[in-house]
C-alpha cells in the first residue's frame, strides 16, 4: 500500500563528479558512469513509488548535482526553508528549486546571501515531529539554526559535525519512525553527543560501525517500517529488524563517488506540523571586541581557530587595519555558540587572547555568594596567567594576587572592594565569587612591531627548543640572568633532584653563589642528595668522580638524612661544619631562602622539608612574588606546580631531557616561556660558560 508521505527527486540526466567539493569526489572526477547512474538511480525510484508518492524537479544542465533533491531546502508543513549553498558549483541550483516550491504553492523562506545552510542535508525533523536536528561545522552555519526555529516554529538542536567524510548531517543521522535513531556518534563533537544521549532513549539509539557509515548507511531514507539504504552489514540489519524495521539494500555506489546515496537522492516534501510544537533554539550569539597587531602576530587566526575548535561560529563584522606600521588593529566578530555552555567556554578562551565582549561596558560581572568555605558556586569563572580586571558597580577593577586555576573572589572592605583570584580551598563565607563569564577582560599589553622583535631577540619567543638550539638559548638565558641582577632583580629556581644526579649541582651552587638565585624551590630528595654529594662524594650511592657505585652506597641518603637531623636543620649542619658545601650550602651561606615540599616517598624526611602540603604551597606562592625570571631545572612536579602560580609577564625557562614537561610548561601559553629539551646538567655547565665570558653592560656603566 502506498503510504501519503511525497519525496521530491530530479533524474540524474546531467549527473557527473565534474569537481571536489568533498573528499569522496576526490579521485573519482568523471569516473562516473553514467548509465550505471541512471540505473541504480531508477531502482531507488522504483522501490519509493511502491511505498510512497514521489515527484519530479526537472534537472537542468551545468548542475550535475542537481539529483541530491536533499539539498533543495528544509520542509515543513506548506513551509520551506530554501537553502543557500556554500559552494559556487551549486549555488546555482538555488532558483530551480525555489521555481518548484512556489509552483506547488510552498511558502518560501531564504536566507541572507551570505549564510550558508544545505537543507535537510544537514536539517533533519525527528520523525515524531518533536523537534529539528541541525548540523553545521562543513556546509551549514550555526546562525541559520534561529532562522529555522523562526520561520518553522519549532525546537532546533544543534549539532557539530567534525569528520570531513561526513560533511552533511543526513550522512550521519538518520531518525526513524516511532523515535528510533540510527548514527555515527564519532562524527560529532563531544557536546553533540551528550546532547543526542539527552534526547534519545538508550534503546532507541542505534549506533553504528564505520565499516557501515562508510557505505552510507544512515544516508537511508525511511517510510513507516521501511528503511531503504545503499548497504547495511548483516548486524546492522538484524539490529533494525529487532526494532521493527525492515531494510530494504539498492547499490547506490554511483552516487556514493560524488559524497551521496538514498537519503541526498530524496528530499521529503510532506512533514506534518505538531501543533503543540514551537519555536526554540539554544544557540547564543555575542559580539566580541579584539584590538592589537592582528594580523602580524596572528592574533586573529587564532581566535577564529579557537572559536571554530571549540564548538562555535564566527562572523567577523567589521576589522579595522592599522594604516601605519605602529598602528593597531581592532575587529568586531559575531560568535555563535549551541549553547550558553559552549559559548562561555568559547568565551573564556577568548577572553585570555584579550577579547571583551562589546556588551559588557556596561554590564557588571555576575556574584554568587560563598556558602561552604572553600567550595566556589557552581559555573564560577576560573582564572588564567593573564592580569585580569572585573567590571564591578560600573568600574573595572584590578584583581590581586593573579595566577591560574583559581576564582575570582570579590570582599567588601572598609577601604573599596577588592578583587582577587583566590584557590578554592582558601575561599571563606563572606566572599562573593564571579560566575559566568559576564564582566571580565585580561589586559594586554600592545606593544610595537619593533618591541617585540627586540623582546624575541633578547629572550627568544614563546616554543620548545631542541637540541640543536640549546647554545642559542643558553646565551640569550645568561643575558637575562646577568641583566636581572644587575638590576636587583629576582630569580627563583625550581629543581628536581636530577640536577645532581647529571653533575650540575656544582654549577646550580656557583649560581647561587654569584647571587643570580633569589629563592629556592624543590623537593626532600634534591636536599639530600645534594648533601649526600657534599658529605660523602656520592649521589644514590654513586660516586660521582668515577661514575660506579660504591660498596654500601646505597646507604649514604639515610646517614646524611640522620646527621642533617641530629643537628636539628640544614643551617645548624652548615654553622656545625658539617655540610661543606653544595646547592643548601650556597643557600644557607647566602641567605637565599628555600622551601622544600614534601611527598609521600621522602625518606626521613630531612627537618626543613614541609610535609604540610597546603603549607608548602603557601610558601611556594609567597616566594615566587616578584619574580623576574623563574628557572625550571628537570622537575616535572614542582615546574608545573610553579607554573600555575605564576602570573603572565615572569620570564620562564623550563629545561627537561623530557619534551612531554618543556611542553606542559609552554602550553601555559605565555609568551615569555620558553622550553629547553636537553640534558640539565648539560645547560648548567653551559650556562656557567656564558656568564663567565659574558660582561655585563651595567657593570660596565657603574664603573
Amino acid at each position: 500500500m502506498t503510504s501519503q508521505i511525497s519525496f521530491l527527486m530530479c533524474s540524474p540526466d546531467h549527473y557527473d563528479v565534474d569537481y571536489v567539493i568533498n573528499p569522496w569526489m576526490e579521485g573519482n572526477i568523471h569516473k562516473s558512469s553514467r548509465d550505471r547512474a541512471v540505473e541504480q538511480w531508477e531502482k531507488l525510484h522504483h522501490i519509493l513509488k511502491e511505498h510512497a508518492i514521489v515527484n519530479l524537479v526537472t534537472p537542468q544542465k551545468g548542475w550535475p548535482d542537481m539529483v541530491f533533491t536533499a539539498n533543495a531546502g528544509l520542509v515543513l508543513g506548506d513551509t520551506v526553508v530554501l537553502s543557500r549553498f556554500l559552494h559556487k558549483e551549486r549555488q546555482g541550483e538555488e532558483p530551480y528549486f525555489k521555481q518548484w516550491f512556489e509552483e506547488n504553492g510552498y511558502t518560501v523562506h531564504e536566507l541572507p546571501k551570505d549564510l550558508p545552510f544545505e537543507g535537510a542535508g544537514d536539517a533533519l525533523l525527528d520523525r515524531e515531529g518533536r523537534w529539528l536536528w541541525a548540523g553545521y561545522g562543513f556546509r551549514s552555519e550555526l546562525d541559520s539554526h534561529p532562522y529555522l526555529a523562526k520561520w518553522l516554529d519549532i525546537e532546533v538542536l544543534s549539532l557539530r559535525l567534525i569528520d570531513d567524510r561526513f560533511y552533511h548531517l543526513d550522512t550521519c543521522f538518520c531518525p526513524l519512525k516511532n523515535g528510533y535513531l540510527l548514527y555515527y556518534p564519532p562524527a560529532f563533537d563531544s557536546y553533540s553527543n551528550r546532547l543526542i544521549e539527552m534526547r534519545v532513549a538508550p534503546e532507541k539509539r542505534i549506533a553504528i560501525a564505520e565499516a557501515d557509515a562508510v557505505n552510507f548507511a544512515c544516508n537511508a531514507v525511511n517510510v513507516d517500517h521501511i528503511v531503504v539504504m545503499n548497504k547495511a552489514s548483516e548486524e546492522l540489519k538484524a539490529r533494525l529488524a529487532q526494532a521493527g524495521f525492515q531494510v530494504i539494500e539498492t547499490p547506490l555506489f554511483e552516487f556514493l563517488k560524488a559524497g551521496g546515496a538514498a537519503k541526498c537522492l530524496t528530499l521529503r516534501v510532506t512533514e506534518p506540523v505538531v501543533e503543540e510544537v514551537h519555536a526554540n533554539v539554544s544557540v547564543e550569539s555575542r559580539i566580541l571586541r579584539l584590538e592589537g597587531h592582528l594580523l602580524d602576530s596572528g592574533l586573529i587566526n587564532r581566535a577564529l581557530d579557537l572559536i571554530v575548535d571549540n564548538g562555535g561560529s564566527f562572523q567577523v563584522l567589521n576589522f579595522f587595519l592599522g594604516e601605519q606600521r605602529q598602528s593597531t588593529s581592532t575587529a568586531q566578530v559575531k560568535v555563535s555558540a549551541p549553547s550558553h555552555e559552549v559559548m562561555e567556554s568559547i568565551v573564556s578562551h577568548l577572553i585570555d587572547l584579550g577579547a571583551v565582549d562589546l556588551p559588557q561596558d556596561e554590564r557588571d560581572a555576575k556574584l554568587e555568594p560563598v556558602i561552604k568555605p572553600g567550595v566556589a558556586p557552581d559555573d564560577f569563572y576560573v582564572t588564567t596567567i593573564y592580569p585580569t580586571e572585573v567590571r564591578l558597580n560600573g568600574e573595572w577593577v584590578k584583581v590581586q594576587n593573579q595566577r591560574m586555576d583559581g576564582a575570582l573572589a570579590i570582599t567588601e572592605t572598609p577601604n573599596g572592594v577588592i578583587a582577587q583570584c583566590k584557590i578554592l580551598r582558601d575561599l571563606e563565607i563572606g566572599d562573593k565569587v564571579v560566575v559566568d563569564v559576564q564582566g571580565i577582560r585580561t589586559v594586554r599589553k600592545t606593544e610595537s612591531r619593533e618591541q617585540r622583535n627586540t623582546q624575541e631577540f633578547s629572550f627568544m619567543s614563546a616554543g620548545v627548543s631542541s637540541e640543536r638550539r640549546v647554545e642559542l638559548v643558553v646565551e640569550q638565558v645568561a643575558w637575562e640572568l646577568r641583566k636581572i641582577r644587575d638590576a636587583g632583580g629576582k630569580v627563583v629556581v625550581t629543581a628536581g633532584p636530577v640536577v645532581i644526579h647529571t653533575g650540575g649541582g656544582y654549577h646550580l651552587a656557583q649560581l647561587i653563589r654569584e647571587g643570580y638565585v633569589q629563592a629556592l624551590l624543590a623537593g626532600n630528595a634534591i636536599a639530600v642528595h645534594d648533601i649526600e654529594q657534599a658529605m660523602m662524594g656520592t649521589s644514590l650511592g654513586v660516586d660521582m668522580q668515577r661514575g660506579i657505585a660504591v660498596r654500601g652506597g646505597h646507604r649514604h641518603h639515610l646517614k646524611v638524612i640522620n646527621t642533617i637531623r641530629h643537628h636539628g636543620s640544614i643551617a645548624k649542619a652548615v654553622e656545625a661544619g658539617v655540610l661543606p658545601s653544595g646547592v643548601m650550602y650556597e643557600c644557607v651561606r647566602n641567605n637565599v631562602p628555600f622551601c622544600l615540599a614534601g611527598s609521600i616517598r621522602d625518606d626521613g624526611p630531612l627537618p626543613d622539608t614541609e610535609m604540610d602540603l597546603i603549607k608548602a604551597q603557601t610558601e611556594y606562592a609567597r616566594l615566587l612574588k616578584g619574580a623576574d625570571m623563574i628557572l625550571m631545572l628537570s622537575s616535572m612536579l614542582h615546574s608545573i606546580g610553579v607554573g600555575n602560580m605564576t602570573p603572565a609577564g615572569v620570564k620562564m625557562v623550563c629545561v627537561d631531557i623530557n619534551p612531554a614537561v618543556v611542553t606542559k610548561l609552554s602550553d601555559r601559553g605565555s609568551i615569555e616561556s620558553v622550553g629547553v629539551v636537553t640534558d640539565v646538567g648539560l645547560f648548567l655547565s653551559l650556562l656557567i660558560q656564558q656568564l663567565d665570558n659574558l660582561t655585563s653592560p651595567y657593570i660596565t656603566h657603574r664603573g
